[in-house]
């Protein structure tokens, strides 16, 4: 999965999603006549969330009934429960921009017998012979047969003529299973017509979650479902252990009009370069500011240079910002020289973060002042002195920023740990990335 804290076995896949995963087409269509708001429970943990779900609490709602707000609780990574099949079960999946093919845990044996239409408790796997809208793919279906089959591991037929696939971790874990097609809920009376989904029937992860595609993919879920715009506002956390609360929304935010846009980059079938991908969601960042200082980084440091290396994109499904080599040193330079006595000398968080220190973080942070990443038309995002450390456990906090070539990436990547306090709304339809900032936490009560 792409949710990524820098603790294994999840450290590597970010990775993975970004650059091993197959696109089955670089096309990506919507229905721009779709002008309907929908809103549904995010759960952002590191840890399983409860078997005992209010059902009330956790159903889709309209925008005419619910005012396209929901909660979630987040520490590391963010996860939606979904209604999903017929009658609906309540599905974990993280909620990754940088991924393309939504994928659920599938167990034939998870139950027996469900005769209510409401959506069932959580559980860590779905069972299709309960779902009436369920179907496999075969493999004569055309997602099956990738036009552009430039990842390792493509979709196979297996004996029963059925789509498979399987892929690998960047960690060695594995996970495989059939293409399918399945309904998601909605709202009590709308469902998506059937959906592209993976039913992973094999994975050796310890993780049971699924992951909710959101990028710009032709079968990811924004694209299948004809959702032109969504958002999402990631509060601050306290302590890796603790769970916050934010929102999520599918459609238009009502907070939109106060929000900075940022065009996206984006990328046609004659720019197609090895170290690229893209269907992630690519921003013009141009420079960082440390405190009042601009560091010294050329902005083609930001963009892709010939082989795709140096794309900058925004993603929900990595925990940490990665940083390419030439940019990352810039920012150390910058926190030694603010703070070097008092880095942690042989540490090194995930095998790719260095900045890290023991000791007071407040005074720290207040050493090191406020972080901010520089785009275009002066849009920034901006992060306080009090919230520039990550809590790492043990004491030890870090800058929140990894070295991205240590874990063999050639792209820069914003993470959630800096689109904290921050609403952050994907505008498909128009090709363009809106920041606005927000007390997340007062926004979910």
């Amino acid at each position: 999965m792409a949710s990524v804290s820098l603790s294994p076995p999840l450290c590597m896949l970010i990775i993975f999603f970004f650059f091993f995963f197959f696109p089955f087409s670089s096309s990506f269509t919507l229905n721009n006549n779709n002008n309907h708001s929908i809103s549904f429970p995010l759960t952002l943990t590191k840890t399983h969330v409860s078997d005992s779900i209010n059902n009330k609490k956790h159903r889709l709602r309209t925008l005419s009934s619910y005012n396209v707000k929901s909660s979630f609780k987040y520490s590391m990574a963010l996860v939606v429960s979904l209604p999903i099949g017929t009658p609906p079960q309540l599905q974990q999946m993280v909620l990754d921009t940088g991924s393309q093919l939504s994928w659920i845990q599938c167990n034939p044996k998870q139950r027996t017998n469900i005769k209510t239409t409401s959506p069932s408790p959580s559980t860590s796997s779905f069972d299709p012979s309960l779902s009436s809208s369920f179907s496999l793919l075969p493999c004569t279906h055309p997602a099956c047969k990738p036009r552009v089959p430039d990842f390792t591991l493509p979709t196979t037929c297996d004996q029963n003529r059925i789509c498979h696939y399987s892929y690998f971790y960047a960690d060695g874990t594995y996970a495989e299973g059939n293409l399918v097609r399945e309904k998601l809920a909605l709202s009590n009376s709308q469902s998506t017509p059937p959906l592209i989904l993976g039913c992973a029937t094999e994975e050796d992860s310890k993780d049971a979650r699924g992951i909710l595609g959101m990028n710009l993919g032709r079968l990811s879920f924004p694209s299948q479902a004809q959702i032109t715009k969504f958002s999402y506002c990631v509060p601050t956390r306290q302590a890796r252990s603790s769970s916050v609360t934010g929102s999520f929304y599918l459609g238009d935010n009502p907070d939109s009009s106060r929000f900075r846009y940022v065009d996206m980059l984006t990328f046609g079938q004659s720019q197609r370069m090895p170290n690229l991908d893209p269907l992630a969601f690519t921003v013009p960042l141009q420079g960082i500011r440390i405190g009042a200082t601009k560091l010294n980084i050329p902005a083609s440091v930001f963009k892709p240079d010939a082989g795709g290396s140096g794309q900058t994109m925004v993603d929900s499904g990595s925990e940490f910002t990665f940083l390419v080599d030439e940019a990352y040193s810039r920012v150390r330079e910058e926190v030694v020289r603010l703070v070097g006595p008092r880095l942690k000398k042989g540490y090194v968080y995930g095998d790719a973060a260095d900045m890290c220190f023991d000791g007071n973080a407040v005074e720290i942070g207040r050493l090191i002042g406020d972080m901010a990443f520089e785009f275009e038309k002066g849009v920034e995002i901006v992060i306080p002195k009090d919230r520039v450390l990550a809590d790492v456990g043990g004491g030890v906090h870090c800058l929140g920023i990894g070295r991205s070539e240590r874990l063999g990436a050639a792209s820069n990547i914003i993470g959630s740990f800096h689109q904290q306090n921050l609403w952050v709304e994907f505008d498909l339809a128009n090709r363009r990335l809106g920041f606005g900032e927000a007390d997340c936490t007062r926004l979910a009560k």
